[in-house]
């Protein structure tokens, strides 16, 4: 069997964290560049990713995550966030890294640029909120997984209040909006959680092959 599975089978939402453990830089580093790699649609990137380290900002977030302790005591909370109004702006920004990355014209990438504006920017300002908070958990999947190859443990979670979350980290000024969120680090030993059976659907169940 591949590692790749056994280390997915070895993940589980962490409950309790050991705050005494923390994750190295060059392991902190390799998740970043995990979550970098992420695909998403058309390339666009249309969220931030916040990875918070400060005890102090934690501590004022932890109610508004009903004070659940994996905030507090993990090695560090990350949060993406949606961009909530994007714009032709974006677009024009990703076509410039995109000829700097690849050294070609701008302007050879009009018409990709056209295509992205009249389908994301058509949208309606709500749908278009939604459809960049789906990016996000792309990217959050990218995370996961990235972490157990590194056996580090996580813990997504949407149990937390967005508003909340944006006010706090001065999301609101910066068109953002906390779409979900991931402590990362190291599992404590009085976490009964760890011992549970991982419980998916069978295979015959989950996949239809047409």
């Amino acid at each position: 069997m591949s590692n790749i599975i056994e280390n997915l089978k070895w993940r589980y939402a962490t409950k309790k964290f050991d705050p005494s453990k923390k994750i190295s830089p060059q392991d902190l580093e390799t998740l970043k560049e995990a979550i970098q790699l992420s695909a998403s649609s058309y390339g666009l990137q249309p969220y931030q990713v916040l990875i918070i380290e400060d005890q102090e900002i934690r501590e004022k977030l932890k109610p508004a995550a009903w004070n659940q302790t994996q905030i507090t005591d993990a090695s560090h909370l990350v949060v993406f966030a949606n961009k909530v109004n994007l714009s032709p702006k974006d677009t024009e920004a990703y076509m410039n890294n995109i000829s700097a990355t690849r050294n070609i014209p701008v302007d050879s990438l009009n018409g990709f640029s056209e295509m992205i504006n009249g389908v994301v920017n058509s949208l309606p300002e709500d749908a278009k909120a939604v459809w960049t908070s789906k990016q996000t958990y792309i990217a959050l999947g990218n995370l996961l997984a990235a972490a157990a190859e590194l056996k580090i443990d996580s813990c997504p979670m949407e149990g937390f209040e967005a508003d909340k979350f944006n006010e706090i980290l001065g999301l609101n000024e910066k068109g953002l909006n906390a779409a979900v969120i991931a402590p990362v680090g190291y599992r404590s030993e009085d976490d009964n959680t760890q011992e549970y059976i991982k419980v998916r659907k069978p295979k015959t169940e989950l996949f239809t092959t047409i």
